[in-house]
């Protein structure tokens, strides 16, 4: 398996595989769960608030890379709803807790798409 499927499957596994779609319907995360202008977004506040500890190109500093297979094998088998309270109850480091529920799904969809996973028509919204 190359390295791009094997990524696709980690992440399929470490995010549940698929997540509602505004109708109810489940999507594959290999489907786009996140919106291109919404990744922009998030990559406008990762360079404010990420990026020092987290690299400019999310391959980590001070803190953990946020691409890879090392993420990757840290979030596997973890719902994107857990990453997202994650970043929103414990980043950025110096003001843990200062961002939104929605400023915290921006980012990770600019994660997702730094990790090469493709955007769809809808953003993760805030009940991810």
């Amino acid at each position: 398996m190359g390295v791009r499927r094997l990524g696709v499957a980690l992440l399929v596994a470490a995010f549940g595989g698929s997540f509602p779609s505004e109708a109810g319907q489940l999507r594959p995360v290999t489907a786009g769960v996140y919106s291109a202008p919404q990744a922009a977004r998030g990559a406008q506040l990762y360079v404010a608030q990420c990026g020092s500890c987290h690299g400019r190109a999310l391959d980590g500093a001070v803190g953990p890379p946020l691409i890879g297979d090392g993420f990757l094998a840290n979030w596997s088998a973890r719902p994107l709803a857990e990453l997202v309270d994650k970043i929103q109850k414990t980043m950025p480091f110096e003001q843990p807790g200062s961002l939104s529920r929605q400023q915290s799904a921006d980012l990770l969809a600019y994660v997702l798409q730094a990790g090469k996973f493709p955007a769809g028509p809808a953003e993760l919204g805030e009940a991810c």
